[in-house]
Parts: structure tokens; C-alpha cells; sequence
């Protein structure tokens, strides 16, 4: 397939996207233990709504509540294995205990039937378990009265005797088989759905960022661990001599198989004390930390500290209206609404509203849940994505998610007083970024197309102060960032396949979110005379992408994707590569001699007289598009 053959298909699907990707007319967790029933009187038999339930952890001294159905089911999902002491109470009627020993996965099955309060329980005390048996088997006794005389009166009378025929004796009717009525037999529990935990109450497992596991496949009462594999090739039709790829946080080798991430861990938690470590290997391990300029601000090395950790915090969860979480250390942020796990998201290859935003922050997350379709997340961080303090302010921010119903997401980011630029104390960044994730289309039980929906994020950025502004001016040039991104995804199959059409564009005066490609080694601390991120410098791009993934099991994902992305500058690597001759010199904020050696200056008419001449200095391959087509294996337990 020839470089014209690929942009000629892919930019018509690129232009499409906005059409593919408009609604169409309508027509994940961890392994836990359950507790459900239905509440009955235990007069009439009869379900009893708004019972109250209260589940208690014996080990923890922790309560869930919930409240029965009309039916009179309830269920409380998502409790650790261990022992419980489970209350049913309502006004009216007397309280009824029972415990329970709950082990994952399963739900126990726990019904209870409540006995009124009499008259005279004020004066004589609670009815006793005596009196309730007596009334029980008087009331079985009378039913099975019922049932024989109503089978008597429906035995077919005898036949009429024959002239000159003695009469028949009349049928006896066969000895009464007790039989509960069906209105009193006790229905198996419907699964009601979780109303406490936090986004319990339906499945969110096809959002888009989200891991679609909803089965652990190893779970403890200490311990859940998290599993990860990622491996991808990917062919460039520019065809880098070099092999190496820019402008990207996915894929970054041409024509090879590479491993992109291995990461062993999982999340530890014990009577509300909390915490994650998931270890990261591969090529993630090192394309991370060369974006974080943070760490050219005093010793210590802090990119070699953080280079195989993508999370690791410890925290505590206080039990305040539906879950209040504090933490501290890094973890993953949610800026662009893709997952930092390729595992997780609906395409490989992301926009730049995702690609180019941060990842991860270092500093104290605060989680609240004041209901369960709703968390409020204040940051108090280092900076944009940033393993240090660049300045002297640090980053304020935070997220607010709302899941109104199990069809809609909606995320909302924002940042600011951060001072997050290398050597640049004046300059402070804000910044908002905002989605909204809806499923227009759910028939999960059909062979053919079974779910439909779409994903659109918008993001809005800048810089001021130290001579840049938010609008351009007297004051200084724009910097700003401008970007969207918009995505459609089509399942079938019940889910086990799955298509993506979609992608977005960036507006970056300043290119201060632009990702810096690395040319002769250059990095986010480094910077590159090949590609500036001055003030005033451009950076306008687009890209879009076509997605198939084959998901034969949850645990597993094989996919398939096309890609063109383009820059108003060049930008992606070319045939002849980003290497210099004989390889990276150590000096890659200078420029190159065509011998290989470093200029030893990055301003350019020095370089060519220290060189021996214009023709004298060797320049990178940068082209203004970028045609790929990629496949891999991705695995998580």
C-alpha cells in the first residue's frame, strides 16, 4: 500500500467524521460478596416496602444501608468477604437481626419476616418467638384446610347409574398435597441496584477511558491486583529510516514490535485505610518522564525516581455521605477524557486534546461523593503534569463527575495558579477541559449492532504574564490552547466487536502543549533549535482515526487502526529520520554538524560557521503529515 493510496482513504474518513459521528435515532469492578432478600409481614405474608437494611461490617465497624423495593427485595452489592450482622427495621414493626458470613463472589440470600408490633408491646414486652411459631403453624394448618376443601368441591360428580345398576360410590378425592399458594411462595431476589456506592448503579464499563472489566479475576480482603499488557506494531508510510516516531504518547517505533507498557500492581485495602501502586515498564517508561520539564529544577533526579511508577498513593476513606477520599502521591489524571491504559480507551492512538495534556499529577487528591451519581475532586499538585514545583506557586484544580444515568458521563477539569514553565517564575497557566460521553443506542441482547455512542471533549487553555497573554496584545503574543475532539463507536456481537471512527484538531500559539519531538535526544528540559516552542511560534494540526477491536474475552483486546494526522509546520518524522549521522552526539538543544558533532550553539549562523558552511549543518527530516496503520494485543487482569 503506497503513502497516496492511504492519505487517499483515510483524509475522505477524516472528513466525515463530524457526520459518522452524530447520535443516530434510538429505538467495571472489582470481585465482591452481596447480601439480598425480600422483607415480609409475617402475618399476612405480603412483601414490605422501605424497610430499612443496615449491613455492618464486624471488622471494620462500618455500615451500608439500603431500602426495599415495593416488591420488598433489596440488595446491597460490593461488600468485602467477612462477617456481617444484617438489621431490617420500619416503623410499625419490630427489628429483625441475622448474621452473616459473606464470601466473593456471590450474593447471600438473607429474607426476613417482620412481626408487627402489638398494642400491648409497650406493657408486656416484644412478642415472643414461641407466640410466632404458634401463629405460624396455625395459619399453615388453615391454609391446608382451604386447599382440601376447595379440591373436594372441584372432583367431577359420578356418572348417573344405568337402568337396573346399583349407584357408584362417589370419588374420594386423593389425600390434600400442601402446597404454598404462588402469592405466598417467596420469589427469588431481584438484583436491585447498588443506591449507595458511588456509580454503582449501573454499568459504565462502555465509556470511553474506562476499563471494561467487570469481573476480578483475584480479589482479597488486603489485596486486588491490577495485571497489564501492551504490545503494538506500527507502520509509518513515511518511512523513517530511523525507526523513531514524534509528536505522539502512544506509539513511538516504525516497522517494529515494541512493547509499550507492562505494569504489575493493584490497589491494598483494610478497615478504610487505602492505597494503589501500579508499577510501569516499556516504552511508557521512558517517553513519560521525557515530557515533564519539571525535573530540570534542582537535583535529585526526580525522572529516574518516578520512571517505573505511573501511580502510588495511600489514603483513607471516611465514611461521609457517599465516601470521602483523601490521598497523596502521584496518580492518573483524567484531563482529556482518554485513559493514560491504552486497554481502557475506544481508539490507540488519541487526539491531541488527550495526547497532549497531562497524564498523571504529583500531590493530594480529595475525593467526595455527596450522592452516588456524583463525585467533587479538589487537586492540590505540583503543577501540569509535573513530578516537581517549577515555581513558586503550585497547581490548584480539580474535577467534577456527573453520571445522571447509566446512558450519560459527563467530566468536567479545571486548573490554574500554577507557574509551570522552566526558568519563567512570572509566567501562570489556566486551563478547562470538558466532556461529555452518551450511549444513544443499548440492545445488549442482540447479535447484531448492540450498543452505539459517542464522546466529544473540548479544551481551553493559556498562558500569561513574562511577556505572553491569554489574547494577544500590547502585552505580549497569544498563547494559547484551542482543541476538540469528537468520537463514534459502534458495538456488535454482544460486544465482542467494536468499531471507532473519529479525532480532533489543535490550535497552539506558543506550542507550549506541543509536544516537542525528539530530535537528536531532545526532551521537554532540553528544548531543540530544530523546533521551537517560542512565544508566537504556531502549531495548528488535525488528525483522525479509524478503529476495530476483536474482544473475544474482557481480559483481552485485539485491534486494528488507521491514522492521518497533519500539521500546518512539519513536524512528523521524514524518509531520511531524526537522528543525526552516527547517532545522538549529547548536545541536543545545539545544533548538528553533518560530521555528526555537535555545533556547540543553537542559534544557526553560528552554528553554520562553526560547522564550515550553510551546507555544513545537518537538519532533521520533518514532514507535515503522518499516515500510519497499526495493530496490537492488549491484555489486563
Amino acid at each position: 500500500m503506497t503513502r497516496s493510496l492511504v492519505v487517499s482513504l483515510l483524509v475522505p474518513a477524516c472528513l466525515a467524521i463530524p457526520l459518522a459521528a452524530l447520535p443516530m435515532p434510538a429505538s467495571g469492578e472489582e470481585s465482591f460478596g452481596g447480601v439480598g432478600g425480600v422483607t415480609r409481614d409475617s402475618a399476612s405474608k405480603q412483601p414490605v416496602a422501605q424497610v430499612r437494611i443496615t449491613v455492618h461490617n464486624m471488622n471494620k465497624g462500618t455500615d451500608r444501608t439500603a431500602v426495599s423495593a415495593s416488591d420488598g427485595t433489596f440488595t446491597i452489592a460490593k461488600l468485602e468477604p467477612g462477617p456481617y450482622q444484617i438489621a431490617a427495621a420500619r416503623d410499625g414493626f419490630m427489628e429483625s437481626t441475622v448474621d452473616v458470613e459473606v464470601a466473593a463472589p456471590g450474593t447471600y440470600r438473607v429474607d426476613f419476616l417482620l412481626a408487627a408490633n402489638s398494642p400491648q408491646a409497650g406493657a408486656s414486652g416484644p412478642v415472643s418467638d414461641t407466640a410466632v411459631a404458634e401463629e405460624l403453624a396455625a395459619m399453615k394448618k388453615r391454609i391446608e384446610q382451604l386447599e382440601a376443601a376447595l379440591q373436594a368441591r372441584s372432583a367431577p360428580a359420578a356418572p348417573a347409574p344405568a337402568p337396573g345398576q346399583a349407584p357408584q360410590p362417589a370419588a374420594v378425592a386423593p389425600p390434600a398435597t400442601h402446597v404454598l399458594p404462588e402469592a405466598l411462595e417467596a420469589p427469588d431476589a431481584a438484583p436491585s441496584p447498588d443506591n449507595f456506592t458511588p456509580f454503582a448503579y449501573g454499568d459504565f464499563t462502555w465509556l470511553n477511558g474506562t476499563s471494561r472489566n467487570k469481573d476480578t479475576v483475584l480479589d482479597t480482603k488486603f489485596f486486588t491486583p491490577e495485571v497489564r499488557f501492551d504490545t503494538y506494531f506500527t507502520e509509518d508510510f513515511n518511512q523513517p529510516v530511523d525507526h523513531s516516531l514524534g509528536g505522539s504518547t502512544e506509539t513511538f517505533r516504525s516497522g517494529e514490535f515494541q512493547v509499550e507498557q507492562v505494569s504489575v500492581g493493584g490497589d491494598f485495602h483494610w478497615q478504610n485505610v487505602r492505597g494503589r501502586v501500579l508499577y510501569m515498564d516499556g516504552l511508557f517508561a521512558t517517553t513519560t518522564p521525557r515530557n515533564d520539564a519539571s525535573a530540570g529544577v534542582g537535583q535529585w533526579d526526580l525522572r529516574d525516581a518516578y520512571r517505573y511508577v505511573s501511580e502510588a498513593w495511600g489514603g483513607y476513606h471516611f465514611d461521609v455521605s457517599h465516601g470521602l477520599n483523601v490521598d497523596a502521591g502521584i496518580f492518573v489524571s483524567y484531563i482529556g477524557l482518554f485513559s493514560y491504559y491504552n486497554f481502557d480507551n475506544w481508539t490507540y492512538q488519541p487526539s491531541y486534546v488527550s495526547s497532549n495534556t497531562p497524564w498523571f499529577f504529583n500531590g493530594l487528591r480529595i475525593q467526595w461523593f455527596p450522592t452516588n451519581k456524583l463525585k467533587i475532586e479538589p487537586w492540590i499538585i505540583n503543577g501540569w503534569q509535573s513530578y516537581a514545583k517549577y515555581n513558586g506557586h503550585r497547581g490548584l484544580g480539580g474535577q467534577i463527575l456527573w453520571r445522571p444515568h447509566e446512558w450519560l458521563s459527563m467530566v468536567f477539569n479545571n486548573y490554574g495558579n500554577g507557574t509551570d514553565d522552566l526558568g519563567i517564575p512570572g509566567r501562570s497557566r489556566i486551563h478547562t477541559d470538558d466532556s461529555i460521553e452518551v450511549r444513544y443506542y443499548n440492545q445488549p441482547e442482540k447479535k447484531g449492532i448492540d450498543k452505539m455512542a459517542f464522546s466529544f471533549t473540548g479544551d481551553l487553555g493559556c498562558e500569561y504574564g513574562a511577556g505572553v497573554t491569554c489574547m494577544g496584545g500590547k502585552a505580549g503574543p497569544k498563547q494559547a490552547f484551542l482543541g476538540w475532539m469528537l468520537y463514534n463507536r459502534v458495538w456488535w456481537d454482544k460486544d465482542q466487536f467494536a468499531m471507532t471512527l473519529g479525532g480532533g484538531m489543535m490550535n497552539n500559539p506558543g506550542r507550549y502543549l506541543t509536544l516537542l519531538p525528539p530530535i537528536n535526544g531532545a526532551d521537554a528540559v532540553s528544548g531543540s533549535p530544530y523546533f521551537t516552542e517560542n512565544p508566537g511560534d504556531k502549531a495548528h494540526m488535525w488528525d483522525c482515526t479509524v478503529t476495530l477491536h476483536w474482544m473475544p474475552k474482557e481480559y483481552i483486546t485485539y485491534w486494528l487502526e488507521g491514522g492521518y494526522r497533519h500539521s500546518d509546520v512539519p513536524y512528523w518524522t521524514g524518509r531520511d529520520g531524526i537522528t543525526p549521522p552516527g547517532g545522538n552526539n549529547g548536545s541536543p538543544a545545539d545544533y548538528v554538524c553533518m560530521t555528526g558533532a555537535s555545533a556547540g550553539t543553537s542559534n544557526l549562523a553560528a552554528a553554520q560557521a562553526a560547522c564550515g558552511g550553510a551546507s555544513s549543518v545537518w537538519f532533521p527530516d520533518l514532514r507535515h503529515s503522518q499516515p500510519t496503520i497499526s495493530a496490537g494485543v492488549m491484555v489486563k487482569f
